[in-house]
């Protein structure tokens, strides 16, 4: 299958999400209740309080946000190809979506498209798709699923691809880029700091170039397993956020 698609043909994404609000105390109190009840079914200890675990709030659409979606696409001239790098980040979440859906209704309309992400089909798509119904945006056609047939999701996975039909574990895209010998995209933050440059550090920038490591992290993935040369340092090219 995947020697049919054309890698033109495919977007690779990433999205970094971070807690709601900057902490526990800020949520509104209905909010709490509900957190407080989350986070009772998220540890197995029962004296843990609901503000310890607020840190791991932005893993959870409901309780989460987006403050920036990375993607990644190949494109030809001159018969060289090269992969382009484009990210929308920021503290105004509704405009990221917003940005980032129209993009998809303008340049990714075609049957034979895809998007690609590493366990995209559990973490990123949906969230992308709850938080844009939350923030009232409509959904573009390439994340509104409901009563599609499989195949007609165009919708690619490198960690369910990994898989091969073995649903027993995660398999980190860390751990596939080591064994494929791919460079590392965690050399800098790994998503369990993202909360803090963001909260703490108010450094979205580095928040944004990690992303786009991930974002080419996939896309070598992917060339991996077809078997096809990775993209070079020359290749890259990125484009400048609007």
């Amino acid at each position: 299958m995947l020697q049919d698609i054309k890698n033109t043909d495919v977007l690779f994404l990433d999205i970094e999400t971070v807690s709601g609000y900057k902490s526990f105390d800020e949520l509104p109190e209905r909010m709490k209740v509900l957190w407080t009840k989350k986070a009772k079914s998220l540890s197995k200890q029962e004296d843990v309080k609901p503000e310890e675990l607020y840190e791991r709030a932005g893993i959870y659409a409901e309780f989460g946000k987006i403050v920036c979606i990375s993607l990644g696409f190949m494109v030809e001239k001159q018969g060289e190809y090269f992969f382009r790098l484009k990210s929308f980040y920021g503290d105004d979440e509704k405009k990221i979506l917003n940005d980032f859906n129209s993009l998809l209704r303008k340049s990714f309309t075609r049957d034979n498209q895809y998007l690609c992400g590493h366990n995209a089909k559990e973490f990123d798509f949906p969230y992308i798709a709850r938080r844009s119904l939350i923030n009232g945006l409509k959904l573009p056609a390439q994340l509104n699923i409901a009563g599609k047939k499989p195949w007609e999701v165009k919708h690619l996975d490198t960690m369910d691809l990994w898989r091969f039909g073995d649903y027993k574990s995660y398999t980190s895209l860390n751990l596939l880029t080591a064994v494929f010998d791919i460079p590392t995209p965690k050399d800098d933050i790994d998503g369990s700091q993202v909360g803090k440059v963001y909260w703490e550090d108010n450094n979205i920038e580095r928040i944004a170039e990690y992303c786009q490591k991930d974002v080419l992290a996939v896309a070598q993935l992917f060339l991996k397993y077809k078997g096809e040369a990775l993209i070079k340092d020359e290749q890259i090219e990125i484009v400048a956020p609007n």
